[in-house]
């Protein structure tokens, strides 16, 4: 399951901003998954539960927005979202179109918890 390498990198990720932020944790993570990255969502949270345990993390809700391809069609210029195994253009149905979303796997947002001295 390579989402848990994933989470290692979130986590690893979040050290780094935390540190650079002086916080002393984590409250809430947003991270964009693309339909077509290859990251499955739910395996992605599933993952992170298990890793999460003794990091910065520890509490730290992780939020998970799926999106959607969106191709550029190259013949008739509609930008638009389409099916994940349709990626011709859904205004004119050419072939020729250029992915420009889907394929995403993006740490999105991050809270930090800062200590109140």
């Amino acid at each position: 399951m390579h989402e848990l390498s994933l989470c290692q990198n979130i986590i690893d990720q979040l050290t780094d901003l935390a540190k650079l932020h002086d916080a002393v944790a984590v409250a809430r993570i947003e991270v964009r998954v693309g339909a077509l990255s290859g990251v499955e969502a739910q395996l992605l949270r599933n993952a992170f539960t298990l890793i999460q345990a003794g990091t910065i993390a520890e509490t730290a809700e992780l939020i998970t927005e799926e999106t959607a391809p969106r191709v550029t069609c190259r013949t008739c210029g509609a930008e638009s979202e389409t099916l994940p195994n349709n990626l011709s253009c859904p205004v004119c149905g050419n072939l020729d179109t250029k992915l420009i979303d889907g394929y995403e796997l993006i740490l999105a947002r991050v809270e930090l918890v800062r200590n109140e001295d």
